[in-house]
């Protein structure tokens, strides 16, 4: 029957939770159930101005963003008649409020208080994975890429591109040595334009479609390519305290009023751009096809994009392999939680920087023995 977990996630977005329920074995992964929860608009706007927030504040939002990973969870539980019983654990990725791997003290700070999760579903909780992996010496992200080379890496090289809040991306394939970054902006600059457009009446561009009404500025993508983030070689992360909107300002000025369908066609353009020239200036292997997860593939603006720019590798759907779109980062930490039960390595120090392999993740104990569930399965992670 394989081992069952619940992962957990909370992109840089903040338009809600991401959970699923999955099912391993061996080198399989299905899913059995995933939703993504809005969070309040109040809840929403708190960790859009997380930065600013005051240390009861953020104190405040660590727990009740406890509340609400607890409440998906329990959804994708019952959502599957006797699973609950047989869950093992669950992962929680945490939101992230803060990550400066390259800070004088490098530090990275997720909230989603674990104790609660646990406390609500009677259910063990692995979280706080990315400390670690910065007090092993690496950058704390990307993690994914652990999941991806245990389940995509047995063919030829491919990318599997995630498009949340920021774009990250995993190459992995037999014989080749894995490697992962954040290839930059992803959902972040079009959600704040499209709200802006909006008068705060979207989250973001349905479809793409807004993106389809001014026109493209290509020179001015290609200057914002040489931002000095996309020089950087990988291993590398970045996230809102670098893509957000005062660097919009920075870049755009007064076009920002002037001609924001305009300067989101630019921004859904270059999106695509900087993921495919990223592979073209750090990847070494000619790629068997790209596939893209997160919210951006629902994008069509943006995936139209990505198609022609990638060419003739061919660009996909996770959904073409039996993983949702928004399951896929929620499944990667709920595989992460069940080897750090195990006792086994759990990232990938290649595409960290990390000095040493380490096994990443707090253990939040309940009720429930998760070492009972995975010794009574007939099937190991791999």
């Amino acid at each position: 029957m394989g081992i069952l977990a619940i992962g957990v996630m909370s992109g840089t977005s903040c338009d809600g939770v991401s959970a699923a329920l999955a099912q391993f074995s061996n080198r399989t992964v299905r899913i059995l159930t995933e939703r993504t929860t809005p969070y309040s608009p109040r809840l929403a706007r708190l960790l859009h101005k997380s930065a600013a927030l005051s240390a009861a504040e953020l104190s405040a939002l660590n727990m009740a963003l406890g509340e609400a990973f607890a409440r998906a969870a329990r959804r994708c539980a019952a959502a599957v008649p006797g699973a609950a019983r047989r869950i093992a654990v669950i992962g929680s990725h945490g939101h992230t409020v803060y990550h400066g791997p390259s800070d004088p003290i490098p530090s990275t700070l997720q909230l989603g208080e674990p104790s609660v999760i646990a406390q609500r579903t009677g259910l063990p909780v692995v979280a706080n994975f990315r400390p670690r992996d910065i007090a092993a010496g690496g950058s704390g992200a990307p993690l994914v890429p652990y999941f991806d080379a245990a389940f995509f890496g047995r063919g030829a090289p491919r990318a599997l591109q995630n498009i949340g809040g920021i774009a990250n991306v995993s190459i992995v394939g037999r014989g080749i040595r894995p490697m992962a970054f954040d290839t930059g902006p992803g959902n972040c600059w079009m959600d704040v334009l499209a709200q802006r457009i909006s008068r705060g009446r979207l989250r973001y561009d349905r479809g793409g479609r807004l993106a389809r009404l001014g026109r493209i500025d290509e020179g001015l993508a290609k200057r914002l390519w040489q931002h000095p983030y996309f020089r950087r070689p990988p291993p590398k992360s970045t996230g809102r305290e670098l893509f957000n909107e005062r660097l919009l300002r920075d870049i755009f000025g007064s076009r920002l009023s002037r001609a924001p369908h305009a300067v989101l066609s630019t921004v859904t353009y270059f999106t695509a751009y900087s993921i495919v020239e990223s592979y073209h200036r750090f990847a070494p292997y000619r790629l068997r096809e790209i596939i893209v997860s997160g919210g951006g593939v629902y994008n069509r603006t943006l995936m139209d994009h990505l198609t022609r720019l990638a060419a003739p590798a061919p660009v996909r759907s996770i959904a073409d392999y039996g993983i949702p779109p928004q399951a896929k980062e929620p499944a990667a930490f709920a595989y992460l939680a069940l080897r750090a039960l195990q006792g086994r390595v759990n990232h990938l120090p290649s595409t960290t920087g990390a000095k040493t392999a380490c096994i990443l993740g707090s253990l939040t104990l309940s009720f429930h023995d998760p070492r009972s569930t995975i010794r009574h399965s007939s099937h190991a992670l791999d």
